[in-house]
């Protein structure tokens, strides 16, 4: 085995560990709450640069107004009154109504979305105003059900702080992840929730290494914190 095969070997090793490790500290678990997947989509777009609370009271306020023709429909500025909650709403509204342009390319039907080439829709996502790789990929799992790992701030701090050359680019980084995991549209989604999970309780900017179930090969923690 040559060293850097060996490298590859261990990298693997170490993401599936750390995933082994989370899931029997969390169990399994529902993360992403909301059904209706234009919902989602529209909580992948508020949620950005905020917490989960703040984009949910976002869609609370949409109300009966929460859905593609209605958004479409909506004066741009009654849009953004509607989200303040979710933090930079002037620039989310135009979000929204972008990825509701191109959602009425399917005439709304998300049963139509789903027909489509998993890479095609990404592309097609990335191409909408204010829509990047992590946002394209919670989209792809959480809404249309595709298997498109989601790579956020929480999977690059817990990584490397448990000792993986993790990459600095986005889809490198994705494509390190779903190179190990084989495709599984619901593994996906869980394994981000519980990197979600496990960043908001222990592995935060100042971690709480004492109790945290991956303490025992994290260089953080090596360190005392």
């Amino acid at each position: 085995m040559t060293p850097s095969h060996h490298n590859l070997v261990n990298q693997n090793e170490r993401i599936l560990s750390v995933f082994d490790t989370l899931e029997q500290h969390y169990g399994y678990f529902e993360w992403w709450q909301r059904n209706d997947p234009y919902e989602i989509v529209l909580g992948a777009i508020l949620v950005q640069n905020t917490n989960w609370k703040n984009a949910e009271k976002a869609l609370s306020h949409l109300g009966d107004k929460c859905n593609p023709r209605s958004v479409a429909d909506m004066e741009l500025d009654e849009l953004a009154q509607k989200i303040r909650s979710s933090g930079y709403y002037n620039q989310k509204a135009i979000k929204l109504k972008a990825v509701t342009e191109w959602f009425s390319k399917y005439q709304y039907d998300m049963s139509v979305v789903r027909e489509q080439d998993k890479d095609q829709l990404r592309n097609e996502l990335l191409e909408v105003k204010g829509i990047g790789g992590e946002t394209a990929d919670a989209i792809l799992v959480y809404a249309i059900g595709k298997p498109s790992f989601v790579i956020d701030a929480y999977a690059r701090r817990i990584f490397i702080r448990n000792g993986l050359d993790v990459p600095k680019s986005y889809e490198k980084f994705r494509a390190l992840m779903e190179n190990v995991i084989p495709p599984d549209t619901k593994k996906y989604g869980y394994y981000h929730g519980l990197l979600v999970e496990h960043g908001q309780q222990f592995c935060n900017p100042k971690p709480k290494c004492e109790h945290c179930p991956l303490n025992q090969d994290c260089i953080k923690a090596e360190v005392g914190s």
